[in-house]
């Protein structure tokens, strides 16, 4: 299974119960993509309050040493495919390039992909997607 950056940053903020992540990866491995880590690198790089850029560096380390997926040219090519199907259906796929890098992952390695934002990956052809979804506000 693939993590969805959201997920990685909705466990970070508290914003995703870490049981109902338990259960949905179940026995599976667990993958981080490497389109991932450059979206966290940059919440870091982003960030001008001194504590929360350090404790988003010391998250992003953590998460850095779990299993990776690179990219590699049949990732390329799932992606190709992804952002025209994503063209044809009238949507632009610019906005959500890296969702359609990390759904070729996915696809490419016939892996499910977890994320809270489904609608970011609706319509995407051979993507297993699996959803959760926030905590409740109180």
């Amino acid at each position: 299974m693939i993590f969805d950056s959201c997920i990685w940053v909705g466990l970070a903020t508290g914003q995703i119960d870490r049981r109902a992540v338990i259960g949905a990866a179940g026995d599976l491995s667990v993958f981080t993509s490497v389109i991932s880590l450059g979206e966290l690198s940059f919440g870091v790089e982003a960030c001008t309050d001194p504590a929360l850029r350090a404790a988003r560096a010391a998250y992003l380390r953590q998460i850095e040493s779990r299993p990776t997926l690179g990219v590699s040219r049949h990732t390329a090519a799932a992606f190709g495919l992804l952002a025209a199907a994503v063209k044809q259906a009238g949507r632009s796929p610019r906005p959500r390039y890296n969702d359609l890098w990390i759904a070729a992952q996915a696809i490419e390695n016939s892996y499910a992909l977890l994320t809270i934002n489904p609608d970011d990956f609706a319509g995407l052809p051979g993507l297993r997607l699996a959803t959760l979804p926030l905590k409740a506000q109180r």
